[in-house]
């Protein structure tokens, strides 16, 4: 599988495109994730056949709490100790519009991060032979549809820095933000939504660095992970994604082989660093989303 093959939204024709338009629907966000368009680039049917089965379990109820639960768990373990700061626009030196779109970019990932991390859970405990939904929920929110309201229409489509290689400005900035992640191989797409505007990326890195090699965001992902685990633990959806799942439907061993490692690596790697990372950098922009379950 290559990784640096993608089908962007703009690419993608027929089929392909309905799915794109289907994700982003069901994620309730104007943006369709890197895992989706490499996948849908090296194995578009097993994509197609991957959307099929994990889409129910992003539309409930129960999932709209624990994308409230998420949110607010992470925040709440760092606030015991930390006080984030929430930027005015004239602290951080931008525009009255520069200040908007980049609050309405940082939502979008707010609204996103629970939901992969949901996705990655599942896939990964699919493709390696376990299992999901071993305590499924029987209360209404279990198969209940997810209210209309939530989360829907909170971001815009974010867009990247134009920089380059030597022509990023704030080197030993981006260098902390590796070191801390552990990326070798460039910036995941928040830091460089948020390195548009570099004065407000160094202020926002200078406040968090300290918070995040704190104890309490230790805290924070341990809580975010358990409330990860038990959601995908409680949905009453099986999805058929096992090896064995996935050979009957045509999938050869490579390409199973192939999946297998994707997905461990974004689900254990150092993605488990960052999902958590986004909820604080949105609420120092004051654009978190609910914290109090409905």
């Amino acid at each position: 599988m290559d990784t640096s093959r993608q089908l962007y939204e703009r690419e993608a024709t027929g089929w392909k495109r309905g799915l794109y338009d289907d994700v982003q629907h069901t994620f309730r966000a104007p943006i369709v994730n890197w895992i989706f368009r490499t996948l849908t680039a090296n194995e578009p049917e097993f994509t197609r056949y991957l959307w099929g089965q994990v889409k129910p379990m992003f539309e409930t109820a129960a999932f709209g709490r624990y994308t409230i639960s998420y949110r607010d768990s992470v925040l709440s373990a760092v606030e015991d100790r930390h006080d984030l700061p929430v930027y005015r626009r004239e602290t951080v030196g931008l525009s009255p519009a520069e200040y908007r779109e980049a609050g309405a970019q940082l939502a979008t990932f707010d609204v996103v991060i629970p939901r992969l991390a949901v996705l990655f859970e599942t896939v990964d405990r699919l493709l390696q032979g376990g299992d999901v939904g071993t305590s499924p929920a029987t209360d209404r929110a279990a198969a209940a549809p997810m209210p209309d309201w939530l989360d829907r229409d909170r971001g815009v489509s974010p867009s990247m820095t134009s920089f380059e290689g030597s022509e990023l400005p704030i080197p030993e900035t981006l260098d902390a933000v590796e070191s801390f992640h552990g990326f070798d191989d460039g910036l995941p797409s928040i830091y460089r939504c948020l390195l548009q505007w570099p004065d407000l990326f160094e202020s926002m890195w200078a406040d968090i660095e300290p918070v995040l090699h704190d104890d309490a965001y230790d805290r924070a992902r341990a809580v975010a992970d358990d409330t990860v685990t038990a959601y995908v633990d409680s949905t009453p959806y099986s999805p058929r994604l096992a090896p064995d799942d996935l050979r009957g439907v045509g999938v050869d061993p490579e390409t199973i082989s192939e999946l297998q490692a994707l997905f461990a690596e974004f689900n254990r790697g150092s993605i488990e660093t960052l999902l958590p990372a986004v909820p604080l950098l949105s609420a120092m922009l004051g654009v978190e989303g609910p914290r109090e379950a409905f």
